[in-house]
């Protein structure tokens, strides 16, 4: 196992500068590098010893199959780790792992640091915008307790942003922080939602990575069995997607959209370039390995300056993002002086 990163120039022009590949495992920083606490964490999150069963060996877990359990697993972690009070989700929503969405904001500190001497920049000046915060806002909320950073989490579902306006309610202190706004637009990423002249250090985005509703009925099929609670005499994989809940939840424009990730993350590239002047670096996760070639043509079609792709590793799983930026070294040094390291 081993975290690996690497730089492509889109246009045959000087790499990206290299972010520093570290030990096998969730990131160095990572909170949650050990096996959960469940002693800790029902001591600040009670309720979650409702869900709390003994394991072969004597230990304690919980029923990762079962919804309600990973919903409250999540919610006394952002309390245990983050200082987070009040964290719900409405039923059916997505409901996400805590440590691998950690992990793309560690990686994302040390994409900004490997042009800033090593050094994670941090606090109000560094402002990051979410796109699709969804009803946990889980990355606004990391990103601000580990880094200080400042948030634009936009998504086109109401209900997802009622829900994390419920979140925000429950701790004052994030208000400020974290500014929430609704794309009216599901074919637009950053038109509509940034305002004027802002600019951004960093985007970032979890994509729906089905194409369509049965592509993520066998992805959850082959889930289930992982899980060793599903068997082949069961539903087939179209008729799992109606009677098989998922047990991370998620609504449709979460999961899945009409050409996948390639087709969602290409259109966010290709309107990317609108706002080449706003924004250091564009991120986005990617799923699958054999989708990179297809965006990297992308970025070359469109003028990307910069590009990298970010693999992370978590046991036995992988993930990554692709980077890109439209600024050159000059650019990038004078937004650095400008922004992260002003006095000012």
């Amino acid at each position: 196992m081993s975290r690996k990163s690497f730089s492509r120039s889109a246009n045959s022009k000087p790499s990206a500068p290299r972010v520093q590949s570290t030990a096998a495992g969730l990131h160095p920083r990572n909170r949650h590098q050990q096996r959960y606490d469940f002693e800790a964490l029902m001591a600040v999150s009670p309720e979650l010893g409702d869900f709390i069963r003994p394991t072969p060996k004597g230990n304690h877990s919980i029923d990762f199959t079962n919804p309600q359990a990973i919903k409250a697993l999540n919610r006394a972690l952002l309390r245990h780790w983050y200082q987070i009070d009040g964290w719900d989700i409405p039923d059916g929503y997505l409901c996400p792992p805590i440590p691998g969405r950690a992990d793309y904001i560690h990686n994302l500190a040390d994409l900004l640091a490997a042009a800033n001497g090593g050094k994670q920049p941090a606090g109000k000046r560094i402002r990051v915008m979410d796109i699709g915060c969804g009803a946990n806002c889980i990355y606004p909320l990391i990103g601000n307790s580990e880094y200080g950073w400042q948030f634009i989490a936009a998504d086109i579902d109401p209900l997802s942003l009622a829900s994390a306006q419920r979140i925000l309610a429950a701790n004052p202190a994030l208000q400020p922080a974290i500014s929430l706004r609704q794309q009216p637009d599901s074919q637009c990423y950053f038109q509509h939602v940034l305002q004027g002249k802002e600019f951004l250090d960093l985007t970032l985005c979890n994509p729906p990575f089905h194409e369509s509703p049965e592509q993520m009925a066998r992805g959850n099929q082959r889930k289930w069995k992982n899980l060793g609670k599903w068997d082949d005499q069961q539903p087939d994989s179209t008729a799992l997607n109606a009677e098989t809940p998922l047990n991370f939840g998620g609504q449709s424009n979460e999961l899945w959209c009409a050409g996948g990730e390639v087709s969602f993350v290409s259109r966010m590239m290709q309107e990317s370039r609108h706002y080449a002047s706003q924004v250091y670096w564009f991120t986005s996760l990617v799923s699958r390995q054999a989708a990179l070639p297809a965006l990297e043509k992308v970025l070359r079609d469109v003028g990307a300056v910069q590009q990298q792709v970010i693999t992370m590793t978590q046991g036995q799983k992988s993930s990554r993002f692709i980077a890109w930026s439209f600024l050159n070294a000059e650019q990038q040094k004078i937004w650095r002086q400008m922004r992260w390291q002003s006095k000012g």
